[in-house]
Parts: C-alpha cells; sequence; structure tokens
C-alpha cells in the first residue's frame, strides 16, 4: 500500500482501488470521482498524505461523461447545498455567520484534544470532557431550532467530522462512557442522541463506510430525535403506562423529524435516515412498515445503535441493564427486525462483552473491558482492576478460552459495588498521602500524628481487603464478594 501526497491529488481523478486515510479509514471507495470540494476538506483537516494499493500513476482523469457510478455523489461533500437565502446578503451573512461558528467549535474542541495526556487516566478524562462539550453542542443545535427554526448545516458538519475523527482516534476510552438517568427531557434526548452517534460512528467505521457518507449519518443521528421537539415531553418521559393515542403520537416523531431536515433542505440521505430509524426488516416498524432493502442503510445503522443505546441506558420507567445482556438481545435479533450486517458490525465495535462491561475470570481476578479483540469477538482485551504494570500503567490481558477466560458479566450492582470500594480505597490513599505531607512539614505534635496514621493505615487495609486484596498488592478476588 503506498502513500499519496494530497498536494499530488486533482479533482475528478479516479483510483482503481479504495482511497484510504490512516490506511483503513476510507475516503473514497474505488472507481469514484474525486471531487475539488473533497481535496479542500483534506487540505483543510491538515492532511498530507492518503493511502491506496493504486499509485498516481495507475490513477486516470475521468471522463465525465462517462462515468455514472451512483456513488459520485455522495462522495463529494458540498459546504453550499444548505444556501437558500433569498438574496445574495443574506447568503453573504449566512456563510460567515456558518464559519464563524465552525472557527469557535473548531478551537473547542481543539482546546480539549490538546489536554491528552500519556496516561490512561488522563485520556479518559479527555475523552469525558469532549463527550460533555459534544453534549452542550447537540442542545444548542437543538435549542437554535426551537428558537429560531434554524440549523446551521456547515456547522454541524464539520462537527460531526471532528467526532468522526475523535472516535476513531479514540474509540476504546469514548466507547466506556456509561449513561447516568436524569430525570429530565433535556437529560434524555441529549444523551440518547449522543450515545446513539457515537455508537453508529463506530459501526460505521467497522463497516468501512466513505467518509461523506459517515458525515451524513452522524448529521442524520444527530438529527433523528428531532421531532420530538414538537410533541410534549411529558409523553416521552412519562413514568406511566401511555394510552394508544398518547402512543400514537410518540410515533409521530419519525414524520415530523422528516418535514423538519426537508424544510431545511439536508441531504437526501438525511431525510430518509430520519424518517427510517424505526423501520424493522420483518415489516414491523414505523411510520410506513418498510422491509428490507426498501429501508436505507444509514436508517439500519441508527436502528441498531438506538435500539442497543436504549437497552443500556436507565429511563424513568425501568432500570437499565448492562451491556453483555443488550449484546445478547441483539444478538438473538428475534423475528429478524434488524439487519444481519449492521448486529454483526456491532458485535466488532464493541465486542460479546461490551468496551466498558464489567467481567469475572476464571482465574479469580475482575477487570473491566478495554478494547476489542479483532480475531475474536467472545474475547476481547480485558483491564484488570487494582493491578498495574511495572512502569505503573494499568495491567491489561487478552482474554481466551483457556486460563483468562471470561465467567461472566457482572450485575449493574455488582459493578457499583466495585465502583465504590475502589472510589472508597482511591480516597483513603489519598488522605494517607496528604497526612503523611503533613507530618513532613510539622515538628509539633509527633505522636499524634502518628496515631492518626496508624488509624487510617488500619481503615485503608481493611478497605482494600473488602475490595478482594491483599495488603501487599496480591490480586485475590472472591466471588462471593460480590454476591
Amino acid at each position: 500500500m503506498g502513500n499519496i501526497s494530497t498536494e499530488a491529488l486533482r479533482a475528478e481523478q479516479t483510483f482503481d482501488d479504495d482511497l484510504l486515510i490512516d490506511n483503513n479509514f476510507m475516503l473514497l471507495p474505488r472507481g469514484a470521482v474525486l471531487s475539488g470540494e473533497l481535496i479542500k476538506e483534506l487540505a483543510y483537516w491538515e492532511f498530507e498524505t492518503v493511502t491506496t494499493e493504486s499509485t498516481v500513476s495507475t490513477a486516470s482523469f475521468a471522463n465525465t461523461q462517462n462515468v455514472t457510478s451512483p456513488q459520485n455523489s455522495t462522495t463529494q461533500i458540498s459546504t453550499s447545498a444548505f444556501d437558500t437565502s433569498e438574496s445574495d446578503s443574506n447568503s453573504r451573512t449566512n456563510v460567515n455567520s456558518a464559519e464563524n461558528g465552525k472557527q469557535d467549535i473548531k478551537q473547542t474542541f481543539k482546546n480539549i484534544t490538546n489536554k491528552i495526556g500519556n496516561t490512561e487516566k488522563a485520556r479518559i478524562e479527555v475523552v469525558q470532557d469532549f463527550y460533555n462539550e459534544f453534549i452542550n453542542y447537540i442542545e444548542t443545535v437543538f435549542t437554535r431550532y426551537a428558537t429560531h427554526g434554524q440549523i446551521n448545516q456547515t456547522e454541524l458538519e464539520y462537527s460531526v467530522k471532528e467526532l468522526c475523527v475523535f472516535i476513531k482516534e479514540n474509540r476504546r476510552f469514548i466507547l466506556r462512557i456509561n449513561p447516568t438517568y436524569e430525570n429530565t427531557a433535556r437529560s434524555y434526548l441529549l444523551n440518547h442522541t449522543m450515545r446513539t452517534t457515537v455508537l453508529s460512528i463506530a459501526i460505521a467505521q467497522q463497516m468501512r463506510m466513505p467518509f461523506s457518507q459517515m458525515t451524513e449519518l452522524g448529521v442524520a443521528c444527530i438529527l433523528h430525535e428531532i421531532g420530538m421537539l414538537q410533541i410534549p415531553p411529558q409523553l416521552y418521559m412519562a413514568t406511566r403506562k401511555l394510552t394508544s393515542g398518547e402512543k400514537l403520537t410518540i410515533m409521530k416523531h419519525t414524520v415530523l423529524g422528516c418535514r423538519i431536515v426537508q424544510s431545511l433542505q439536508f441531504p437526501n440521505l438525511v431525510q430518509n435516515a430520519v424518517l427510517d430509524h424505526h423501520e424493522k426488516e420483518n415489516g414491523t416498524g414505523y411510520p410506513q412498515r418498510k422491509t428490507g432493502n426498501k429501508i436505507s442503510n444509514a436508517a439500519k445503522i441508527i436502528s441498531v445503535a438506538c435500539s442497543f443505546e436504549a437497552i443500556t441506558s436507565p429511563r424513568s420507567y425501568r432500570k437499565e441493564r448492562t451491556s453483555f445482556e443488550a449484546m445478547i438481545e441483539m444478538l438473538k435479533n428475534e423475528n429478524n427486525q434488524y439487519d444481519a450486517t449492521v448486529i454483526k458490525a456491532l458485535l466488532y465495535s464493541v465486542s460479546l462483552y461490551p468496551i466498558g462491561a464489567y467481567v469475572y475470570l476464571s482465574n479469580g481476578k475482575v477487570g473491566v473491558v478495554s478494547d476489542v479483540n479483532p480475531d475474536n469477538p467472545k474475547c476481547p482485551i480485558v483491564q484488570m482492576l487494582l493491578e498495574k504494570e511495572k512502569d505503573g500503567s494499568p495491567k491489561t490481558i487478552q482474554t481466551d478460552n483457556e486460563h483468562n477466560k471470561i465467567v461472566r458479566s457482572l450485575s449493574i450492582k455488582e459493578q457499583n459495588d466495585i465502583k465504590k470500594a475502589i472510589e472508597e480505597m482511591e480516597q483513603n490513599s489519598k488522605n494517607k498521602k496528604e497526612e503523611a505531607a503533613a507530618k513532613e512539614n510539622t515538628t509539633s505534635n509527633t505522636n499524634a500524628d502518628s496515631d492518626e496514621k496508624t488509624t487510617s493505615t488500619q481503615k485503608n487495609n481493611e478497605t482494600v481487603q473488602a475490595a478482594g486484596k491483599k495488603p501487599n498488592g496480591t490480586e485475590e478476588v472472591d466471588i462471593n464478594f460480590f454476591n
């Protein structure tokens, strides 16, 4: 596979193999025409090279009269398709506003990503900050539409591109972020939208979807529930059983959402995905009871991501289930509701024991799934709890079907108990260090300091033992601790 400088790319070139970023991130499918807009986007994103099995010498300039590939239109990234202003003056104002908004968001995301450190903990903190900031951005999109009936498409497309790249570079961290329940309409719509978008993009990357289509998919994900803004929140946040009439009202959100994106002239892929994301392969979905290939690919992806997210998230009327339980339910695919290819992509994106799941191993230890195994989704990579490598980094192991076999996934209660025990241990350790530092800086009350240190040490050892770890640091977790 050879590298090609982006400076050597020319509009209307074609390649006899896929054009990739970072060797596996599809930019342009083979045979499709390279557009000037896409070249500009590469320059804007400061990509210096792309890769392909082709070489520059084997690339050819397409005869635009003879090329009829339906992929051509999907591989071009347009930044002006949404300009529907009544006057040139208004159009220029909108473009300037969009560019200013893009720059603000770019700087915000850049400030966060620049903080990425070398340690696992620092990386997770930065990913959480980015995740939270993107939720805030989604809120501004919803608020802007609710108050002004407007959505800045250029800004939204740019933000989704940033998210796609961020997920690719931080997939195993961002998929570990778990939802929490807050009994507000804001929390439900925003958290559901964000998690569905992250999952959908991860699935699309696994399926090697072209970047331009992935961008439109991400836009559709962010807007797939926008029709809910025209439905009373007391309905979709209700803790009681809804009447048949109220259920029908909720089901209208797909049509309402489609009308919104149509009126704002979003691409057809976005419109179809918003309309069809509750359709099922077997024709039992809504609003049109479509089947199989009549449902858009983007809608199929959102449908799977949306369902997986719903199972693992707390709701006002039920508790969440573990990600392992959600994966099992999706794999069962009762009555063939979902596209099998998309289900497989979900499995290989997060593994059978999904990233972030707490698992009990055959060696008597407990860990959290930290990454997938591309060769076997049943045996993911697990980060061991309370264990570190010699350099201080978290210890990870490759699970297998023998010595490091996953016995089971822990329940929600078991996970919460472990998290609480670890937090207490970390706090006690912090207190101990603070007491030691205070003692070094103090020349008086020596005996009192000694007594306090002894008490703190005893408490810390008790907490460590409660979590199944000996005071000398040897891991010895008993499954009885989790019963």
